[in-house]
């Protein structure tokens, strides 16, 4: 049985790729940054779910606009995100470091 094609769509960062960069960026070993990645994504879903307004500098500011419950207890939330006047700057700069 063959294997399905790996996702390669540029677009979507999924969550191994985002520890694989948190992993780039620290110098530290995957064991030790998979459990603190997973618990900082955790607090972030539950106050957005909370509807708390989260402010992560160089990230931004980021709001539920609203919010749709799903069957099975899924939930749909479109979200506002401003990012910092400088936010594409820092980025150019952490890129060509």
């Amino acid at each position: 049985m063959a294997t399905p094609p790996k996702d390669t769509d540029p677009t979507m960062i999924k969550k191994p790729e985002l520890l694989d960069e948190v992993v780039l960026r620290t110098n530290l070993k995957k064991r030790d940054v998979k459990p603190t990645v997973e618990a900082a994504l955790a607090v972030l879903g539950d106050a957005l779910r909370d509807g708390a307004v989260v402010n992560l500098p160089p990230l931004g500011k980021l709001r539920v606009v609203k919010s749709k419950p799903l069957d099975g207890g899924a939930t749909v939330m479109t979200l506002k995100l401003r990012t910092p006047k400088n936010a594409t700057l820092a980025a150019r700069i952490d890129d060509d470091a």
